[in-house]
């Protein structure tokens, strides 16, 4: 899992900071840490403090943000499923392989989301789920509506079916992760600074060492939550696919 690989990452980068800072501190003479010295040098931590915590709450707000849309996308996706299912049962029984054709899309967009790794082909899978909808359009099309009743059905379907390929490409875009990398790699660097900080004015003791320890498993932590939202597909932190399971339960009465 890249996410936990990530975390780990960040663990071990943190703790080697905290690690110089000890270093350092039986290297340097006496005068470099003194007193004066000491409130200087955490007053710029504080200031580089309040900066990691800045930037951690927009990647915090950025990843909760896309989490939640991608979520919406989802339900949203199962309720048109429904309606343009119920659309096409009320148009009459020369629909019937159009439904089918629905209840197939719906069938693969879950495996290759939710299912095991070899049920999800990235680029394959973008690809034949555009033939189903497209499938599912030329269906509409070749309908020859009888009255009104069936024309305003025919246009709500065509409609509905719309909507669902503009979800599937905004599920495409969404899989992309909406963390920047150089924000990342610029926060664990101040975290490293910081924890170095701790190592460096820290008295050598075992409570201290175990404190430390555990700060930096709680950074690491929140860098995992992070990039877990980011990709709420896989992983821990994984957007349910009930709306899906569903509408694919409701259809297929």
């Amino acid at each position: 899992m890249a996410e936990l690989s990530v975390s780990f990452i960040v663990c071990v980068c943190v703790v080697c900071g905290a690690l110089l800072g000890m270093y350092l501190r039986r290297v340097l003479p006496a005068d470099y840490l003194k007193d004066d010295t000491r409130q200087i040098v955490n007053v710029a931590i504080g200031l580089i403090a309040t900066l990691a915590a800045l930037v951690l709450g927009l990647m915090v707000a950025s990843a909760k943000s896309s989490f939640d849309a991608r979520a919406d996308e989802v339900r949203e996706s199962g309720a048109r499923v429904v309606m343009l299912d119920r659309s096409l049962r009320q148009y009459g029984p020369e629909t019937a392989e159009t439904r089918q054709i629905l209840r197939q899309l719906i069938e693969n967009r879950i495996k290759r989301v939710w299912g095991t790794p070899k049920d999800q082909v990235q680029e394959g899978a973008a690809g034949s789920q555009a033939a189903e909808i497209e499938a599912v359009r030329q269906q509409l099309f070749a309908l020859a509506p009888a009255n009104d009743a069936q024309k305003w059905l025919q246009a709500r379907a065509l409609t509905m079916a719309a909507d669902l390929e503009q979800s599937r490409w905004m599920l495409i875009e969404h899989g992309r992760s909406t963390i920047p990398r150089p924000f990342l790699v610029v926060v664990v660097f101040w975290l490293v600074v910081i924890f170095a900080n701790f190592g460096l004015f820290a008295p050598p003791n075992s409570t201290v060492y175990t404190i430390i320890f555990v700060c930096a498993l709680s950074v690491a932590t929140a860098i995992f939550l992070i990039l877990e939202m980011d990709q709420p597909y896989e992983g821990v932190l994984q957007i349910s696919n009930e709306p899906l399971v569903g509408a694919l339960s409701e259809i297929s009465r």
